[in-house]
């Protein structure tokens, strides 16, 4: 009886053992080691491994150097470090063999899962006078002086009107808060013009509430499901006093500047190479920095396929919810860029490229700023 007693305690034990280990979810692409990082940034040495996107890379630096020498002179020697890898065959170069080492992010849950999003830019038809379709409009920052500016709520009572702030009429008020999110936009007045630019001019400064949450909260949409996708699908069966009313609960508003044959600039006021660039938090991933990250892939619904690609990002974008360790992937232009966007809330490992300690880069490290 004791011998069987104890193989029934034991195997009690294991099962306990698996369940504890089953815990842990994947389906967003978390991945999970043998123990959990104790700091922010955990030196960690990669096997040789060639990133997927080479060339948009080497075309994302080839901008940072043109747009902005100072930041391209703060970074040069890992950029360079970097360029000599590439040059010496990924595959079977170590990092640290021309001075460089990786850390990686110990992610939201310290097990190295990075949460992953995605941003794009959108293409909004427009006009430049209010019709009974094209109606709601997209506004230039008020000269405030100081003062508070008015409330999301406010704006949609009429706060700006007899101002001169309107830059465009749109046909939809869900559109024109996407467009807010993502901080800039295409706008295609379709009557023969070039595409316009609207570049982020600034914000109200109120408080920003997501309506993704919102709508999870209320039950609207299933929180395993939220996505813009989701969003946009939920307010096109919604009365137009709906929306207004969800949209409102965001006090927060973006303005934008129009600029034309520009190209789409992040918050270090450089072009932005589809997924080559990411937003972070300054505080942990600073402007310029190189990152290797590891992204999920999604099928054609925005499920994650079981599969992942690495790829070399720089940080040059930041954003009002991109906290911690948290990555926004810049996705591209238009309305497949903007799919991929709006199903991206997955996660992925993330290592930062930094000089190793003790090591002298062996690199040109003359520099015009």
């Amino acid at each position: 009886m004791t011998s069987t007693w104890f193989l029934r305690f034991i195997l009690t034990i294991l099962i306990l053992l698996a369940a504890g280990c089953s815990h842990h979810a994947t389906v967003q692409g978390q991945q999970y080691g043998d123990e959990q990082f104790s700091q922010p940034l955990n030196p960690v040495q990669l096997f040789p491994v060639t990133p997927v996107n080479i060339s948009d890379y080497q075309k994302q630096i080839a901008l940072i150097k043109a747009t902005s020498p100072s930041l391209y002179c703060q970074y040069h020697e890992i950029y360079l470090a970097i360029a000599q890898w590439l040059k010496q065959n990924p595959e079977q170069t170590h990092l640290n063999q021309v001075g460089l080492t990786t850390y990686e992010l110990a992610g939201q849950d310290n097990w190295g899962n990075t949460h992953l999003t995605g941003y794009y830019t959108p293409v909004l038809k427009a006009r430049h006078k209010p019709d009974d379709t094209f109606r709601y409009p997209l506004y230039a920052k008020p000269v405030n002086g100081g003062a508070q500016l008015p409330s999301r709520a406010e704006i949609y009572q009429g706060a700006l009107a007899g101002q001169g702030l309107e830059l465009a009429y749109t046909s939809s008020l869900i559109d024109n808060f996407i467009m807010e999110v993502q901080g800039s936009g295409y706008i295609d007045f379709e009557n023969g013009e070039p595409l316009v630019f609207f570049s982020y001019a600034g914000k109200n400064n109120r408080a920003y509430q997501s309506i993704g949450r919102l709508l999870v909260e209320q039950g609207e949409i299933p929180k395993k499901k939220i996505s813009m996708q989701a969003i946009k699908g939920w307010a096109e069966k919604q009365r137009p006093d709906i929306i207004l009313n969800l949209l409102q609960q965001n006090e927060s508003f973006v303005f934008f500047v129009p600029k034309f044959s520009a190209p789409v600039i992040g918050a270090s006021g450089i072009p932005l190479v589809a997924k080559a660039a990411v937003a972070s938090d300054r505080s942990l991933i600073p402007s310029g920095s190189v990152l290797l990250v590891e992204v999920p892939l999604l099928n054609e619904k925005g499920v994650f396929n079981g599969q992942r690609e690495l790829r070399l990002m720089t940080a040059l974008d930041v954003g009002g919810a991109i906290k911690g360790h948290h990555l926004d992937i810049y996705q591209g232009i238009g309305h497949e860029a903007g799919e991929l966007a709006g199903f991206y809330n997955h996660y992925g490992r993330v290592w930062l490229i930094q000089p190793a300690k003790n090591s002298h880069l062996n690199v040109e490290t003359s520099c015009q700023r």
